[in-house]
């Protein structure tokens, strides 16, 4: 099912979800006065409900990781806002936890030490961090590697120890910019199913930025498609097929052929516009 969202009008909102927005982007731009000016988003609105896992896809350059740092807070809007819960997002915050493509781990500190660390932050309040630790390392799967530094993992362990610190916290919303994007096809596939376990045993709310279609269409409620174009509307495809997800399946395909035919369409619209 495909529903056009546009930018200064509908949020296209997930009409199965729970009703309840987590993220709200309300009339964001973003432009960037270099040597040249560039519009990096223009009169963006869109929400995120209460635990949806929710995939933003569209060609390079379409702002899929401006949109993402400014959910994040870490940086701010040309003009518009962002709401997390009700409250405007004014910078980085404990209620989102943050995976990025490279690990950005420590490398001085083991495995247990990197998840620990978010919960070293002045706001986090914890009573047993040494249980939440332990609990974490379990869950991603790295038991008996607490004491491991960065340099002693693979690519998919490191990856998994900033989920794990960035869930320290025990956040609202994981937010995720192409986490799987270094890291070699099987492997991928594995932690994908990983992420999507953990989502389902932490509710969590998801946005996950990506370049992949089979990996969006696997992961995603919805998929939100941006364009290159800043005056092109957004466009929600909500994958309404039941998990684990089989990528054989006829109307698993027909999905990545229907998105990448938007991403295509909005790579010609930001050609013909120059």
């Amino acid at each position: 099912m495909v529903r056009v969202a546009s930018l200064n009008g509908s949020d296209g909102r997930n009409e199965t979800g729970s009703g309840t927005p987590v993220i709200e982007v309300s009339g964001v731009s973003k432009r960037y006065d270099n040597r040249q000016t560039v519009d990096a988003l223009r009169d963006v609105s869109l929400t995120v409900e209460d635990g949806e896992f929710v995939c933003l896809v569209g060609p390079s350059g379409c702002g899929k990781t401006t949109l993402f740092r400014i959910v994040a807070g870490l940086e701010p809007p040309t003009s518009g806002d962002v709401f997390v819960t009700g409250s405007p997002v004014t910078g980085p915050g404990i209620d989102r936890g943050m995976v990025f493509q490279e690990y950005n781990l420590f490398p001085w500190r083991t495995v247990e030490g990197n998840v620990r660390f978010g919960l070293e932050q002045p706001a986090c309040d914890c009573p047993d961090c040494t249980a939440r630790v332990e609990e974490l390392i379990d869950l991603v799967g790295l038991t008996g590697f607490e004491d491991a530094y960065p340099k002693e993992l693979s690519g998919g362990m490191k990856q998994r120890v900033a989920v794990a610190r960035a869930l320290a916290v025990d956040p609202e919303i994981l937010l995720l910019d192409e986490p799987f994007g270094s890291i070699d096809a099987q492997t991928r596939d594995h932690l994908q199913r990983e992420l999507l376990d953990i989502w389902q045993e932490t509710e969590k709310t998801i946005l996950f930025v990506t370049h992949e279609i089979e990996e969006a269409v696997t992961l995603a409620d919805r998929i939100v498609v941006l364009g290159s174009n800043p005056d092109d509307s957004i466009t929600t495809v909500d994958i309404d097929v039941e998990r684990p997800r089989d990528r054989t399946a006829p109307e698993f395909v027909s999905l990545i052929e229907e998105v990448r035919e938007l991403i295509e369409q909005r790579g010609r619209s930001a050609e013909q516009s120059h």
